[in-house]
């Protein structure tokens, strides 16, 4: 698997090309800011081991993220994040299981100030949607569900910190399937270096209201920013360890690989 990964991320910086220009220096500190007015399009491909009910699952999940910012007013901003995830899981949730499609969609609305607070913090909120779209019934919850989201961050010279939380709570869809109520928080905390190469730490952290338990990933990436041809991208590799995990959910160490297509205005 890793050496697999090394292959993968190898060849999508020997297509990208030289480094960006001085003169693109911020795109990557745009990049680091969930709320900033710049399009762009994140395909983060996680892979997660040690799941199931007997331990020797996997799965693999590619998450298609665009991000589109909408000018609403001379004050505000409107940001529209989606998540499409794609799965394939091998022995999970159970022995000789295995499945692939598409997962559950997650859409988060954020309305947000153009300007920082007068201290230099930027912040959005807004509504969160779980909507059913998985295409087998183990890729998904089956339950249509709702909730608050909020965004805070700051960002002083080369340091982005800040974070970012979510509340769902189901409301109809399968009546066989358990009911959501779940809490998702996302520390995060990145430097760009002089060279546009981004380190990013965060947990990905969700605590699920009905079981009492939570699951806890700590992921650590090192992004690049380059050229595909004309296109910015940024391009990128990192490890997860998961220090809680839920239940029959991965467990011990994990790997994300990171393409971000950029469309600055």
């Amino acid at each position: 698997m890793y050496q697999c990964a090394k292959v993968i991320i190898a060849a999508t910086v020997f297509a990208a090309g030289p480094t960006l220009a001085q003169d693109d220096a911020d795109l990557a500190k745009q990049l680091a800011n969930p709320l900033a007015a710049l399009i762009s399009v994140p395909f983060q491909l996680n892979y997660d081991d040690n799941m199931g009910t007997d331990g020797r699952g996997d799965m693999w999940r590619l998450n298609i993220q665009p991000v589109a910012p909408f000018s609403i007013s001379e004050d505000w901003n409107l940001i529209s994040r989606t998540i499409f995830p794609v799965i394939k899981q091998s022995d999970f949730p159970g022995p000789g299981q295995s499945e692939f499609g598409l997962g559950d969609t997650v859409q988060s609305v954020f309305f947000s100030p153009k300007a920082p607070t007068s201290n230099g913090w930027i912040w959005g909120a807004g509504p969160v949607f779980l909507l059913p779209t998985a295409t087998d019934e183990q890729l998904g919850a089956e339950k249509w569900g709702a909730g608050p989201t909020a965004v805070a961050l700051k960002q002083v010279g080369p340091w982005s910190y800040g974070g970012l939380v979510n509340h769902i709570e189901s409301f109809a869809g399968d009546s066989d399937r358990n009911d959501i109520s779940a809490t998702f928080v996302q520390p995060f905390l990145t430097y760009i270096t002089s060279t546009k190469t981004t380190i990013a730490l965060n947990t990905e952290s969700t605590y699920d209201w009905k079981s009492k338990e939570w699951s806890v990933p700590i992921n650590l990436m090192v992004n690049q920013m380059m050229m595909m041809g004309k296109r910015p991208v940024q391009v990128g590799l990192g490890l997860r360890y998961w220090a809680e995990s839920a239940g029959i959910g991965a467990d011990d160490w994990g790997l994300r690989l990171n393409f971000v297509l950029l469309y600055p205005k």
